[in-house]
């Protein structure tokens, strides 16, 4: 059984990040692979990109895509096992997943995390029911603490543009005006240390993330001497991580502006967007050349495709 929700190792992300610059090249260069086979979209939090990215992905494949949003279209879902169901839980995801399982081929979902129960966010335990009780092969289009599809669409960008075998990328942390899960920045971390990448992440301290994402980054705290010399900036606001959930700061100066860059000189700027103009990310570096987000989105399309096409093979 094949479950896109991590990175694994590099011989995998190396096979997917070429087959997806392949799709990228010719997008119907496997037209018929999904011919007659489905997938469902489940989505229990909003999407923009990840959404249309991935149903053409499986267009592209010639596979039906299926889109649920389970937060508004479906019954309200029980997670636990064991639980008595005499309150507003309508339905548990023992049979909800089992009937989607007989209904698709494939599912993938999304499913941001609490923020305030850390052991269960951390264990990834609403994306782990889905596949237990589906019995099916599952993508994460975003899950508690990881966003793969993201993370891999993010090293296709730098693998067509890297100017070095191993470029230096940096992870910044930005401000923002609520709450940010984790997921984006855990990926990111875990998908450019595993591609070989020399990464740095900087982030005001208490800003810290869960140490199983970023064994063997650089942690630097001073912002200006991370983004020193840097060929990739990814900016991303998260919330803490030790102190779970909480904002601890808003320090305006920490958003990225091409002032920032002045010793950076050709680095290029990514964000997975949605971006909060002018309190993230200034307006001047979103619509300069240094900016990837319009690149980065356009590829998400190709990283969904690897991915569904590993799957169906």
């Amino acid at each position: 059984m094949k479950y896109y929700t991590q990175f694994e190792n590099k011989q995998l992300a190396d096979t997917l990040i070429q087959k997806a610059l392949e799709y990228k090249e010719n997008p119907l260069l496997d037209k018929t692979l999904g011919q007659g086979k489905r997938i469902g979209l489940l989505f229990l939090n909003p999407s923009l990109r990840t959404r249309i990215s991935t149903q053409i992905a499986a267009s592209n494949l010639g596979m039906e895509a299926i889109v649920l949003n389970m937060d508004k279209e479906s019954w309200a879902l029980e997670m636990e096992d064991g639980a008595i169901m005499n309150q507003g839980k309508v339905e548990h995801i023992k049979d909800a997943a089992g009937v989607l399982g007989s209904y698709f081929d494939i599912l993938a979902l999304r499913a941001f995390p609490s923020l305030t129960n850390k052991s269960e966010d951390s264990e990834d335990f609403i994306l782990h029911q889905f596949i237990k009780h589906s019995g099916l092969p599952l993508i994460s289009l975003e899950s508690a603490i990881r966003h793969p599809l993201q993370s891999l669409a993010d090293m296709v960008t730098i693998e067509e543009l890297k100017s070095k075998p191993k470029p230096k990328v940096v992870l910044t942390w930005a401000p923002h005006i609520k709450a940010i899960p984790h997921a984006v920045a855990n990926s990111f971390s875990e998908w450019a240390i595993g591609c070989g990448h020399e990464v740095t992440i900087t982030h005001p301290e208490g800003y810290e993330l869960d140490e199983r994402f970023t064994k063997g980054a650089t942690i630097e705290y001073d912002q200006e001497k991370a983004l020193a010399d840097a060929d990739f900036v990814y900016v991303k606001n998260w919330s803490a991580f030790n102190e779970y959930g909480k904002i601890l700061r808003t320090d305006e100066s920490w958003m990225l502006t091409e002032q920032k860059l002045l010793k950076a000189p050709n680095a290029k700027v990514m964000h997975c967007l949605p971006v909060r103009r002018n309190v993230e990310l200034s307006d001047e570096i979103l619509d300069s050349p240094r900016s990837l987000v319009q690149h980065q989105a356009n590829n998400r399309i190709y990283a969904a495709q690897a991915a569904i096409s590993e799957i169906l093979r």
